[in-house]
């Protein structure tokens, strides 16, 4: 699919299909703005060449896996972005690679699958940002997707908090099966994060042309994104760290526990170990033993046992086993 938008030298926007791109060719229109979404690679690849994009650039924007990076050409800056599909507060998501190539006066937007960030632009709000420039544009785009990974960390920090209060009363292993699985997504996030501050640092630092950098406008939009970038990299690390706490302190807790009942159970063996002694001492079989026949001897026996266990149990509670 296909969509453009047009910018009229007067102000006027239209909205379409491939077909407004030849009619911006023919001239006469300020900017342009085309979203192409879920179409077959050949086709795609045609398309942006006869936009005058790089064809290595191509190869990169088609590639699903490819890290986040920012390029400058002469006549425009490709970034490659890591956009949402789908994100929950469970931190399940579903990433895609957007390209973007940003010009002068033409945006072109590509993706493989729906992109929230895109369609909540694409309409009334994306007209009046046209309007206002493509870099403009661009930066718009990547500043609502990253606000749709704060929402849902947002939303995730108080699901982490439920859990830290559920470990401390009833932990179970399935709260740790959580921890874990969500500690390995946030090592996912925190590494795309980390790429997305790095483009958002470079848009600060360096000078891009075609995203028209001079303007207080532009600067304080790059300001603004390079500083939500960066809250979602802090927040990944603390969560990361949070959740890495709290595995570790269920564990500590857990062999607490299994300590606090092996020793009781050491008590419990120190104890009748010297009474099963006796016990099987004088339950042998043998006609000639020493006070078999004394009279009280049986209770003599038991005496001797009762105050073994009372000593050893006096002698645990004081070196605090007990």
């Amino acid at each position: 699919m296909i969509r453009t938008m047009l910018l009229s030298g007067d102000g006027e926007i239209k909205e379409g299909g491939q077909e407004l791109i030849g009619l911006w060719r023919q001239g006469g229109y300020a900017r342009i703005w085309i979203d192409i979404e879920d179409e077959k690679p050949e086709g795609e690849a045609a398309l942006l060449k006869s936009l005058g994009c790089h064809e290595l650039v191509i190869q990169d924007a088609q590639r699903p896996r490819h890290p986040p990076k920012i390029e400058e050409f002469s006549d425009r800056t490709f970034i490659l972005y890591r956009g949402i599909a789908h994100f929950s507060a469970q931190l399940e998501h579903e990433a895609q690679t957007i390209g973007l190539f940003v010009g002068p006066n033409m945006l072109i937007t590509r993706h493989p699958l729906p992109a929230v960030s895109i369609g909540r632009l694409y309409g009334e709000a994306g007209a009046t940002l046209l309007k206002q420039g493509t870099g403009f544009l661009a930066l718009k785009i990547m500043l609502v997707s990253a606000g749709l990974y704060l929402e849902a960390l947002l939303e995730f920090e108080t699901e982490l908090s439920e859990i830290e209060d559920a470990l401390l009363t009833h932990g179970s292993d399935e709260l740790m099966s959580k921890l874990v699985t969500y500690r390995s997504r946030l090592v996912k996030l925190r590494r795309l994060f980390s790429y997305h501050k790095n483009i958002s640092l470079e848009l600060m630092t360096e000078d891009y042309v075609a995203l028209e950098q001079s303007g207080e406008t532009m600067r304080h939009a790059i300001t603004d994104l390079h500083d939500r970038f960066d809250r979602l990299h802090t927040m990944a690390e603390m969560f990361y760290s949070i959740c890495g706490d709290l595995i570790d302190g269920y564990i500590s807790i857990t062999s607490h526990q299994l300590n606090q009942t092996m020793r009781v159970l050491t008590v419990i063996t120190a104890i009748f170990v010297p009474l099963g002694f006796l016990a099987g001492l004088y339950g042998m079989n043998f006609d000639h033993i020493p006070e078999l026949h004394m009279k009280g001897g049986y209770f003599v026996l038991l005496a001797v046992m009762g105050t073994i266990a009372v000593g050893l149990l006096a002698l645990f509670r004081k070196i605090r086993w007990l």
